[in-house]
């Protein structure tokens, strides 16, 4: 089983971060080794800063957190972050254009995302607010992601259930992966790891981590006196 950390990011996106609260985060995230990061664009110079020489990948959210904003106004967001240094970019797939049946709308705008994502060798991932569809256009929504050619898909942090993250990973093609977040325990990771989860978002890495190295120490074998 992978090691938490390896499939840890860390998301620094409550409205009312701080600049020290953002530095904190990062430097949290680097001394656990995390996977990744994911912040607010209005802290991509400071994240990029602070992760300097760091293996922990730097994300940040674009359309965030309802995917209102239209099309060229999502496209510039993401250029810019990808241009200003983020590896990875968490667009908010448009609700309303989903609810309204506008599929070719829906995956013209991720396929223009994820062209400029991989044009600069980073990913894309989608996040879904699957509290306001149904199982049928969660599902559309998979095939539209799929026709994009996005690197992950993500349910937003409330709202979603463990049926919605077995849905959309039965209707996703083993190369999109799936991302969950809003946990703060060992076994609420576990149970998303095994439901197939390659990343999960928490505000509480360090209990996490710790809570692990508990019980892999507990479970190793005594040293021979």
């Amino acid at each position: 089983m992978t090691p938490p950390a390896a499939l840890l990011d860390l998301p620094l996106l409550a409205p009312d971060l701080s600049d020290e609260q953002v530095v904190a985060g990062i430097e949290t995230a680097k001394r656990h080794g995390i996977a990744s990061v994911t912040v607010r664009p209005c802290d991509i110079d400071l994240a990029v800063r602070s992760l300097e020489g760091s293996s922990v990948v730097l994300a940040a959210v674009c359309g965030f957190p309802y995917g209102f904003e239209n099309t060229a106004t999502k496209l510039f967001e993401a250029r810019d972050l990808l241009g200003r240094g983020a590896r990875e970019i968490a667009a908010v797939i448009g609700i309303s254009r989903l609810l309204s049946r506008e599929f070719q709308h829906v995956q013209s705008e991720l396929l223009q995302l994820a062209e400029s994502c991989h044009r600069e060798s980073a990913r894309l991932t989608v996040i879904l607010e699957v509290g306001y569809l149904t199982d049928e256009l969660k599902i559309i929504a998979c095939a539209c992601c799929e026709r994009a050619e996005v690197d992950t898909v993500c349910p937003s942090s409330t709202g979603y259930t463990l049926a919605d993250l077995q849905l959309l990973r039965q209707h996703l093609p083993g190369e999109v992966a799936l991302q969950a977040a809003g946990i703060d325990t060992l076994d609420q990771f576990l149970e998303l790891q095994s439901l197939g989860c390659a990343r999960i978002s928490t505000t509480a890495p360090g209990a996490i981590l710790q809570e692990w190295a508990a019980r892999e120490a507990a479970t190793s074998p005594a040293p021979n006196s």
